[in-house]
């Protein structure tokens, strides 16, 4: 009994060690070809907006302060009235001005009547020539007492028109600075600030790196300067994700600021709303490259290791690799590679979290589709000139 005991035992034992657990079946992934889209690159840039026109009002003539036509911060007119200076002082003088006129034309006028009868009695050869000539010294001198008494006239009358203080230009006015009954001094007193906002300027400093890349790019013909084209400039606010406000390059400075290594510029962008104020906050994105022809791919199927760029593909043999890449700006959603990745590759873009090099996979083709969304995060290029931003050329 013992030894049928054993005997069944070792074969049971047999019959058992000669089973193998199947392998597990390839774990299944998600592969596309990579997007390829004609795009444009766009460089970031932070600055404020600011008045093209911005001007302290001061008066033109000493007097008081009898009329303010504006409310506080309301927007105004080229021409429209702000302020009256007691106007009765200067058409005094006015009047004072138009009565020396009248004397020196009556003063001309004899004069010339005087010359005359000389002139006749000199060819009668009843004066002498010395006083003719004296005569006609008295006519030059009546007419130009009139012309004298005629500018000191205009000047008057500007004075008078200076009374009232106009807008310079279209624009928006600060609160007032002197009240009614106020004596104010001819280019001394301020009475109150004028800035125009319609267009208005966003000005910004970029660095020398991205100035000297547009430079390149404008030898090679690829991106006219802005220097001498007027690129287009998108904005967005501080409280905005989306780059609703549009522009284009109005200057560029002549100079690099060697203490900070940056260059000026402005942008105009129109204002009919007058919702842009000066001194507002923006970041800008500025025209920065032709069209070019790039491959895009999901932000998520690029894997970082320490400063590389990786994503996974699948080989003929539906075996894994890894591939590094030199990745750009994000497009419609999507993360550029400007280099590493070939049309025809397949990226695997879903199911990379337990990838191995050389690990068997089933690949499951999907294709990729622009996400546009105008709060897209942003790059932000490392030592530049690579831009942050880029859009479908289309959407330029």
């Amino acid at each position: 009994m013992k030894r049928l005991s054993l005997a069944a035992a070792l074969m049971l034992a047999a019959c058992g060690g000669g089973q193998k657990q199947a392998p597990p079946p390839p774990p299944t992934v998600s592969v596309a070809a990579p997007l390829g889209r004609e795009v444009v690159d766009w460089d970031d840039y932070v600055g404020r907006f600011e008045a093209p026109q911005d001007v302290e009002l001061r008066p033109r003539v000493t007097g008081t302060v009898t009329r303010i036509y504006f409310k506080n911060g309301q927007d105004v007119k080229r021409g429209e009235a702000l302020f009256e200076i007691d106007p009765r002082p200067y058409r005094a003088a006015l009047q004072q001005a138009e009565a020396q006129i009248a004397r020196a034309e009556a003063a001309v006028t004899n004069a010339r009547q005087v010359q005359a009868r000389t002139q006749s009695l000199l060819e009668a050869r009843a004066v002498s020539r010395e006083e003719f000539e004296n005569n006609q010294a008295t006519v030059r001198s009546a007419e130009a007492d009139l012309a004298a008494a005629r500018a000191a006239r205009d000047n008057a009358r500007l004075n008078v028109g200076f009374t009232t203080l106009r807008a310079p230009f279209s624009g928006r006015v600060s609160d007032r600075r002197v009240d009614l009954g106020a004596s104010v001094t001819a280019d001394t007193t301020v009475m109150t600030r004028l800035v125009s906002i319609d267009p208005i300027w966003f000005s910004f400093e970029g660095a020398e790196a991205f100035y000297l890349k547009n430079l390149r790019q404008d030898q090679r013909g690829e991106r006219r300067s802005s220097r001498y084209t007027a690129n287009p400039v998108e904005i967005q606010l501080a409280d905005e994700t989306g780059y609703r406000w549009h522009g284009r390059m109005a200057f560029l400075d002549n100079a690099v600021d060697p203490n900070s290594g940056t260059i000026r510029a402005k942008a105009v962008v129109p204002n009919p709303t007058r919702f842009l104020t000066p001194g507002m906050f923006g970041r800008a994105r500025l025209l920065g490259s032709g069209t070019y022809r790039a491959l895009m791919i999901p932000d998520e199927a690029v894997v970082t290791d320490q400063s590389r760029k990786l994503v996974w593909v699948t080989n003929r043999e539906n075996k894994v690799e890894q591939r590094a890449i030199e990745t750009g700006p994000i497009v419609d959603g999507l993360r550029v590679v400007r280099a590493g990745l070939a049309p025809t590759d397949l990226v695997i873009i879903e199911g990379i979290g337990r990838l191995q090099p050389g690990m068997p996979v089933t690949p499951k083709r999907t294709e990729i589709k622009a996400r546009p969304s105008d709060n897209t995060p942003h790059s932000q290029p490392l030592i530049t000139p690579p831009s942050s931003q880029a859009t479908s050329a289309g959407a330029q």
